[in-house]
């Protein structure tokens, strides 16, 4: 049993003069008064990776600049799953009673304190380091390749793709902390500057300064709960030149586990939170997670099923591809504005319903999978 009982979130974008100890403090903060504790009352600290800040001791490093002095603390990095993977650790260490109160918490000033050459090298190295890097693949290469075969397997198309950027714009217009605030058109993605055919510029996620965290606790605060009722993680692979066929990827295999640990349906679910790193990996977690069939996630996007006001409403901040990307703290924003749905807070962007929330991370080149079911409680 726990509970996700307070979340902060910093806006994305440029933060000039602010480190990434400084973003992740300030989303801490929030996550601390969020919940109604002090500081003091953090007994855990959990704390996401960091390529500006590659400390081989983050988590420690993390905890003196903010001043706590924790029971437990533990650095973790899979990727772009690391929030999830985060919070499921943080849900475990709870249950069985390590700590009462465990902050998770991820920033980077990755586009102010890092220089685009530097961003690139350092993500490149998810590669193969004999097989793959020296051929000079970037992270959007590696989801090129994967968007081709995809494309060719299920029938998509570069304007299904766009689908899935203009999607995560809209839902961006509507939350004043998003990087992006232009509505963009089919048009528009489909003229913006090739980065990896098939995938340009607008299909892409960008880089951002930010910072997010939440508190994971034993016990419920306040009348309405938020419960981790169940999460799985599945890992098949690490390089590219490894993975298995596109059909049989971890996300199935995490989504497989998460239901059965939790005794919930896809059916139940009243709202999604999906990594978004690419339009292509938007499409393909949607499908293997059982929220659209194979191939016919995009015509459920036109149709308006992912809307705010659709059936499933999907990442209603904006996501990767439009609130933006800050490295870990980038994924962590899905469960903030998912925590804000499920308890009524997100103003402007509330869905109708939001009582059980499907999250799913992704991290490297689709190789580290987290899947989780909140349901709110009352």
């Amino acid at each position: 049993m726990s509970f996700i009982t307070g979340v902060g979130l910093t806006s994305f974008g440029k933060h000039e003069g602010s480190s990434s100890l400084d973003l992740m403090s300030k989303a801490a903060q929030l996550a601390i008064s969020d919940a109604g504790l002090q500081r003091s009352e953090i007994d855990g600290i959990l704390c996401g990776y960091s390529t500006v800040s590659p400390h081989i001791m983050l988590a420690t490093v993390f905890a003196e600049h903010f001043g706590i002095r924790p029971s437990y603390a533990h650095a973790v990095q899979v990727g772009g799953a690391t929030g999830l993977a985060m919070t499921m650790l943080a849900h475990h260490l709870v249950d069985a009673g390590v700590a009462k109160h465990v902050l998770v918490v991820g920033g980077e000033n990755r586009l102010t304190g890092q220089s685009r050459d530097a961003s690139i090298q350092a993500l490149a190295q998810v590669g193969h380091p004999d097989y793959e890097v020296p051929l000079g693949p970037t992270i959007p290469a590696y989801y090129g390749l994967v968007a081709s075969r995809y494309m060719h397997e299920y029938g998509l198309t570069e304007e299904d793709l766009a689908e899935f950027a203009m999607l995560m714009r809209r839902h961006a217009l509507t939350h004043p902390g998003a990087q992006f605030h232009d509505p963009i058109t089919i048009a528009d993605v489909m003229a913006s500057k090739p980065v990896a055919k098939p995938l340009k510029l607008l299909d892409c996620c960008p880089v951002s300064d930010g910072g997010a965290a939440f508190v994971i606790s034993r016990e419920r605060i306040g009348d309405v709960g938020v419960r981790i009722r169940g999460c799985a993680q599945a890992h098949t692979h690490q390089h590219a030149t490894a993975a298995p066929a596109l059909s049989e990827l971890g996300a199935e295999i995490a989504i497989a586990k998460a239901k059965a640990a939790s005794h919930v349906a896809v059916s139940d679910v009243r709202y999604a939170a999906v990594y978004d790193s690419f339009t292509i990996t938007l499409a393909m977690l949607l499908e293997d997670l059982g929220l659209a069939k194979r191939g016919e996630a995009a015509a459920r996007v036109r149709a308006g099923y992912f809307n705010q006001d659709g059936e499933m409403p999907l990442n209603t901040h904006g996501g990767l591809l439009s609130y933006g990307h800050c490295g870990v703290g980038g994924a962590m924003a899905h469960l903030v504005e998912t925590h804000l749905q499920m308890t009524e807070r997100a103003g402007n962007r509330q869905v109708r319903d939001a009582s059980v929330a499907l999250l799913h991370g992704d991290g490297g080149v689709l190789s580290s999978h987290v899947s989780m079911f909140l349901e709110r409680v009352r």
